[in-house]
């Protein structure tokens, strides 16, 4: 095993994609759409069709649950950013991230995203993990293989935030 750290996180990458790919199967569009509760982060469309995500002013428990549409927009933007951040030109702000409008156009999209991340990370050695040149975005001065680490937290709660939602609204009455 010449890469042992890269190889630890590309497993750890697998478990939490396996996870996030169950609770995405399947998911409609209609799921997407409903609102667990009265209030509660959302997306709204503009008059341009593109579909915006609200921004928290804090994380407060009164802001209530989020949209299944909120929490996929959230999964693809951090995830949009710190590829763009890691691998791009560092170009890629929250306002350029928009949710893609249906549960089909979500899926294709956060599948991209992983097999993006997952390829560039790939070409990574364990020396790559250990420097900081490509961390830039969520965090500076850490080594890279903290930000891979992070990413893959991040996808494991994004995957455990999407299937409690599916499942409150499952057993919901309907609006």
């Amino acid at each position: 095993m010449a890469n042992p750290v890269r190889d630890t996180l590309l497993g750890q990458l697998d478990i939490a994609w396996a996870l996030t790919r169950y609770h995405l199967d399947g998911l409609t569009t209609e799921e997407c759409l409903r609102r667990p509760a009265r209030a509660g982060l959302h997306v709204e469309q503009g008059a341009d069709g593109r579909w915006r995500a609200q921004w928290p002013e804090h994380e407060g428990y009164d802001l209530g649950p989020a949209s299944i549409a909120w929490l996929t927009w959230h999964l693809g933007f951090w995830w949009s950013m710190v590829q763009n951040h890691s691998f791009g030109d560092a170009s890629l702000n929250r306002e350029d991230v928009t949710w893609p409008g249906t549960a089909d156009e979500v899926r294709a999209w956060v599948t991209r995203l992983h097999d993006t991340w997952r390829a560039s990370i790939e070409k990574l050695t364990d020396e790559d993990l250990r420097g900081s040149e490509r961390t830039r975005w969520p965090l500076q001065d850490k080594p890279f293989g903290d930000i891979v680490a992070w990413a893959h937290l991040e996808l494991m709660k994004n995957a455990a935030e999407l299937g409690y939602a599916r499942f409150v609204l499952a057993v919901s009455p309907e609006p």
